[in-house]
């Protein structure tokens, strides 16, 4: 006891200065979500799973390279491979076939991050502290958003990258705005998944609920858009008017929809290989009305989640 000592400094009794809300308090939230998902390992596998377009077209490439490099009767079969790819439309095939690591990533960072809380009974913590509705909600939606954003946009920088340092001679930077476009593309993808799945897990209080729920909707809707893609296919384009619009009736169809429409593509056969028959693509929707109905789902569920997040008063 007689190690104790009075505080030296006893000036904060006499303050009489302003004092100021904690700022910040959503980025708290925030940070805690982005700390849980980067220790799970199965994050980063799923960030490669994602990419696989990406890192087959990369083996490719440097493989045709390397072979036509050594030999110059190769130069005519490297020109006619290059010529048979459609650059913008790479990265649409790699925007594409990610969607579906995408959601199994969406539900691994954003299917817990309320539907625990209500289980916790941990609502009535958090808005009992300085912290109302609408920076807990901030909060949860940019941990789920931005490490969506960051396992996206990496693969695509480094395709990119490549493709702009070897392949130029080739039309790789024919379109300039190509790698910023890609670069709008995928926030938005970001921010797509973060609502729906900060929706949907306001609404349950298991983690396991929210995941069934959300896998439920993407592979009906993804159903659907591939019946669709069925329909226009086997027709070659010639079908009535509302099926090109019908196929981007889905989870995916909307984000595909809205890569295509900003690339200004309606894309081609994946890796360069021409589509047997000459099968159509189905044409990029209008900008206006595609990035329209990514927005209103988004804020449809981003409405969900905030009626749904409230105190919860213990009467004893």
């Amino acid at each position: 006891m007689s190690n104790i000592k009075p505080i030296a400094d006893l000036s904060y009794r006499n303050y009489d200065g302003p004092l100021k809300k904690p700022g910040s308090r959503w980025w708290v939230i925030a940070k805690n979500g982005i700390r849980i998902a980067l220790k799970k390992k199965a994050l980063w596998g799923l960030m490669f799973v994602s990419a696989w377009y990406y890192l087959v077209m990369l083996v490719v490439l440097f493989f045709v390279n390397q072979v036509t490099a050594s030999n110059p009767a190769g130069a005519q079969a490297m020109k006619a491979f290059m010529e048979r790819l459609v650059w913008p439309d790479q990265f649409l095939h790699g925007f594409s076939y990610a969607q579906l690591p995408m959601l199994i990533i969406a539900l691994m960072l954003g299917a817990g991050s309320i539907a625990n809380d209500n289980r916790a009974n941990a609502m009535l913590v958090y808005l009992s502290k300085p912290c109302d509705k609408r920076e807990y909600l901030f909060g949860k939606w940019i941990g789920i958003a931005l490490p969506i954003f960051v396992i996206m946009v990496v693969p695509t920088i480094i395709f990119y990258g490549y493709g702009a340092l070897t392949f130029r001679e080739y039309g790789f930077l024919k379109d300039a705005w190509l790698l910023p476009k890609m670069l709008a593309i995928i926030p938005i993808a970001a921010i797509f998944h973060a609502s729906i799945v900060v929706g949907i897990s306001s609404m349950f209080n298991q983690a396991r609920n929210a995941s069934a729920t959300y896998a439920g909707i993407y592979f009906i809707t993804n159903f659907f858009t591939l019946l669709m893609g069925g329909i226009w296919a086997s027709s070659r384009g010639e079908t009535p008017f509302p099926v090109k619009h019908l196929f981007y009736a889905s989870i995916d169809g909307v984000l595909i929809g809205v890569c295509k429409a900003i690339i200004g593509t309606k894309g081609s056969a994946p890796f360069g290989i021409q589509s047997p028959g000459g099968v159509s693509q189905v044409p990029a929707p209008n900008i206006a009305a595609i990035l329209g109905i990514a927005l209103l789902i988004s804020v449809v569920f981003v409405l969900i989640a905030w009626r749904k997040i409230r105190a919860v008063e213990v009467i004893g």
